[in-house]
């Protein structure tokens, strides 16, 4: 296969960022304006109970299948691996019924208000993920054969239609938040859905154009059609028939006993990973611990806490766990695998370690003295009066370092764990989960909402210490030490230490008489602590932009 599969993950990682930029302006501006003019208990039932229900459902019925199946087009047929990951679309009718049952009478309800809405709005949700899941098959096959803008393209798309529906609806009757939010959720997925069959369809029809250097497009310019179709000769779909399930036999044929027992592994460990992602949401939505109106406000402070993670961190975890699916061989020593990929992916480790890192603190410093600015910008003076968001912001500065230490070199450990491992850290999980969910629970009541951030921090910091024993043994009898890009420069920590003082102060002296003023001397002194970085890896960032540079020189080349 002649594509470069570190490039197209970094390309991959580079497009979700902004894309993930793109997308959280438009749900912030969005959830501004519905605090404003709707009202916070609408926020709380779309933002914490629909969209909890609309993960939940996705992540049980999506991930196990899609984790099993990315890296092993080389040991499964295509027909298993289709095959396979079509089961998802069951799995997720059956998981949308027991859910919404739960949804609707088990949690506690919304007002007589906005009953009818929520009704509505489950039974949508449940509804779009079955129908999301229909595409998950032409989704796999686009990440394997690296069609990075085309996904950019249709998630850019996705928003697009999702936005215009709800505030067109809004706007017109207010009153109708709920079910311009569902409406929405089920129109920009079955569009998605649907442009994902017409691509693949024009994609097939004609390769054998391209081949012959006959096809011609007054719609999609020819260098656009020759990145498409170069370096494809292991595309082996020749029809759409050859997205859908077939029956080769029996059921031992038709269905890879291997693989079926990885994607088993991975949803035993989905359905802890989803209490562990998803923990407070669900002991907000169990327990009347905060009302819906509360629990927005929650939700909005959150968003804010976790941009450095949406932004950065979750496309960089994607990206790397495909590319490390890729280089190492979960069955085999590393003492046995290719020495070169063996000794590109673990200096690729340690970069990424030290570079998520760093944003951590980052985030961390700069956190402590542009919490109530940032929140004040957001949702004006009324919002912070309580000191409750300021509090929360801050303290989600903390959780934001181990959430990029944990989402790294986790993503490692399950990318390389064999199956009986994967086994094993499943009962592993589910003791975490049990502490995490007991821990905010209990937390809560004694902190309040911290209590949720809190229990946060120490979960994740059991799993970083699981992540980084796996990660010593599995490379102490190599000579290689990935783990040392978690140890950042002094001369970057000293010149952080220096601007978290200097913002501090400013926060103090200068914030209220002059936001402009502290804002920009939070410009400074972030660009300061961005130059000692450089200065201190320049060996890493002029490797990226020699990299960048000549996929660049690829491309103008190949036009």
């Amino acid at each position: 296969m002649g594509r470069n599969l570190l490039m197209s993950s970094l390309e991959n990682a580079s497009f979700n960022i902004i894309f993930q930029i793109l997308f959280r302006c438009v749900t912030f501006i969005i959830n501004a304006w519905v605090i404003r003019n709707v009202g916070h208990e609408v926020l709380g039932i779309m933002n914490v109970r629909l969209l909890l229900l609309e993960s939940t459902i996705l992540f049980l019925s999506r991930e196990p299948f899609n984790r099993a199946c990315l890296g092993q087009k080389e040991e499964f047929s295509w027909n298993h691996i289709i095959n396979q990951i079509w089961l998802s679309v069951p799995l997720s009718f059956v998981l949308s019924l027991l859910f919404v049952y739960i949804w609707l009478n088990l949690l506690p309800p919304s007002t007589e208000e906005y009953a009818f809405q929520y009704e509505f709005g489950c039974w949508s949700v449940a509804l779009s993920c079955v129908i999301e899941l229909c595409s998950a098959n032409l989704v796999l096959v686009a990440q394997l054969f690296c069609f990075v803008k085309f996904k950019v393209a249709l998630d850019t798309l996705h928003i697009f239609v999702r936005t215009v529906l709800f505030l067109s609806i809004i706007i017109y009757d207010r009153s109708q938040a709920l079910i311009a939010f569902s409406i929405a959720q089920v129109c920009s997925i079955a569009t998605i859905v649907l442009s994902y069959y017409i691509f693949f369809y024009w994609y097939i029809k004609n390769k054998p154009l391209y081949a012959k250097g006959a096809l011609k497009s007054k719609f999609v310019p020819d260098i656009i059609v020759q990145r498409l179709y170069d370096n494809m000769d292991d595309f082996q779909f020749t029809t759409l028939k050859d997205f859908l399930p077939k029956y080769l036999g029996s059921m031992n044929t038709t269905f890879n006993k291997k693989l079926s027992a990885l994607t088993i592994s991975f949803a035993k460990q989905g359905v802890v990973k989803q209490l562990l992602t998803e923990g407070e949401k669900y002991v907000m939505s169990l327990s009347p611990v905060m009302s819906f109106s509360e629990q927005a406000t929650y939700d909005v402070v959150n968003n804010l806490g976790s941009l450095a993670a949406r932004f950065v961190f979750r496309p960089i975890e994607d990206s790397s766990y495909f590319y490390f699916t890729q280089m190492v061989s979960r069955d085999l020593p590393l003492h046995k695998q290719d020495a070169q990929k063996i000794q590109e992916s673990c200096i690729v480790l340690s970069q990424v370690c030290k570079t998520v890192t760093s944003i951590g603190l980052i985030v961390l410093v700069f956190g402590q003295s542009y919490a109530h600015t940032l929140l004040m910008l957001y949702g004006g003076d009324a919002f912070v009066a309580s000191g409750l968001p300021v509090q929360l912001l801050r303290s989600h500065c903390l959780a934001i370092v181990l959430l990029a230490i944990n989402g790294v070199t986790e993503c490692y450990t399950f990318a390389t764990m064999t199956s009986s491992q994967l086994n094993s850290y499943n009962y592993l999980m589910v003791f975490f989960s049990i502490c995490f969910l007991l821990l905010s629970y209990v937390l809560t009541y004694i902190f309040g909402p911290v209590g949720f951030i809190v229990s946060n921090c120490i979960n994740m910091s059991a799993r970083i210490i699981h992540s980084i024993h796996f990660i010593n043994n599995k490379y102490k009898d190599t000579g290689y030490k990935p783990l040392e890009g978690l140890h950042v420069g002094k001369m970057f920590l000293l010149t952080l230490f220096i601007a978290g003082c200097i913002c501090k102060l400013s926060e103090n002296k200068l914030s209220p008489s002059s936001v402009f003023l502290h804002i920009l001397v939070g410009a400074i002194c972030l660009c300061s602590v961005l130059l000692a970085w450089g200065f201190e890896n320049k060996d890493l960032v002029i490797k990226l932009y020699k990299k960048l540079s000549h996929n660049e020189e690829n491309k103008v080349s190949q036009d």
